[in-house]
């Protein structure tokens, strides 16, 4: 990953240990990632049940990939157009400006994702 920026313009941070949509934690953006999965953010329940409502399940596991399901307090690479659309309707969990590939800022502006930024106070 040593190769890789996040919106900062540095290195790019492990995001979510062993998941996310390489399943390696880190939200870069493979060319077979049609979806721009590149927003590293902390799940909230508000989230998960917008994510659900829009036909994207995070919550309930699913074993045939390996997938334990998501709870609030989770951190996971999200597709960066639903975080955007999240933000819209006031329910976008908190985002890991170190961890958030560069392009995320294909859909969003950084000023955005600075105003969601995950603070620990």
């Amino acid at each position: 990953m040593s190769n890789q920026l996040n919106v900062l313009g540095t290195r790019l941070h492990l995001c979510c240990g062993n998941t996310g949509y390489t399943r390696e934690g880190f939200c870069y953006v493979p060319a077979s990632d049609f979806g721009n999965h590149s927003v590293c953010a902390i799940m909230t329940e508000e989230f998960l049940q917008f994510s659900k409502a829009q036909g994207n399940d995070l919550i309930t596991p699913n074993p045939m990939y390996d997938f334990a399901g998501l709870k609030a307090g989770d951190k996971w690479c999200l597709c960066a157009v639903r975080w955007h659309h999240a933000v819209a309707e006031n329910v976008a969990p908190p985002v890991i400006l170190e961890a958030t590939h560069e392009k995320s800022l294909q859909v969003v502006s950084l000023e955005v994702l600075k105003a969601h930024q995950y603070s620990a106070r």
